[in-house]
C-alpha cells in the first residue's frame, strides 16, 4: 500500500471510532471546579484584584509620569469583571 492509501484508511478508521461531541452544559465532571472559579473571579476576591490592579497601575503611573500603567490596570479590571459573563454566554449559546 502506498502512503496516500494508508492515510485515507487511517482517517476512515478514526472517523468511525469518534464518538458524539457534546458542548455546553452536558456532563457534570467539572461543574464544581467551574462554579468555584466563577465565584472566585466574580466575587469579592475578583473585585479586590481589580481594585488592586487599578491602584498599582495608578502608583506606577505617578512614579513614571506615564498614563499607560493605570490604563492597563483599568483594562485588566474591566477584563476580569466582564470576561466570565462573556465566556458563559458563548459556551452556553444555542442556535
Amino acid at each position: 500500500m502506498n502512503r496516500k492509501t494508508q492515510v485515507v484508511l487511517a482517517v476512515l478508521a478514526l472517523s468511525l471510532v469518534a464518538g458524539s461531541a457534546f458542548a455546553g452544559t452536558t456532563g457534570t465532571e467539572f461543574q464544581n471546579l467551574y462554579t468555584w472559579l466563577n465565584n472566585v473571579v466574580t466575587g469579592y476576591f475578583g473585585r479586590a484584584v481589580a481594585v488592586a490592579a487599578v491602584g498599582i497601575g495608578a502608583i506606577i503611573s505617578i512614579a513614571r509620569v506615564n498614563p499607560i500603567p493605570i490604563l492597563a490596570g483599568v483594562g485588566f479590571a474591566v477584563f476580569l469583571q466582564y470576561t466570565p459573563t462573556i465566556i458563559t454566554g458563548i459556551l452556553t449559546a444555542t442556535i
